[in-house]
């Protein structure tokens, strides 16, 4: 069995610096930057959060 291919990943959101969530990705499959919108209780709306790790 192969070993795996998830890590884990930190998202930022750049205009508030704020580093909230922590996620997984499978790097075989997606090898660019994670993008995902999620919820900034500092703007209090949906902004995207990029991968910085």
């Amino acid at each position: 069995m192969a070993a795996g291919v998830r890590t884990h990943v930190i998202l930022e959101h750049k205009e508030s610096g704020e580093r909230l969530y922590l996620t997984q990705k499978n790097k075989r499959n997606t090898p660019d930057k994670l993008e995902l919108k999620k919820y900034s209780p500092k703007l209090r709306k949906h902004v995207v959060f990029k991968e910085v790790k």
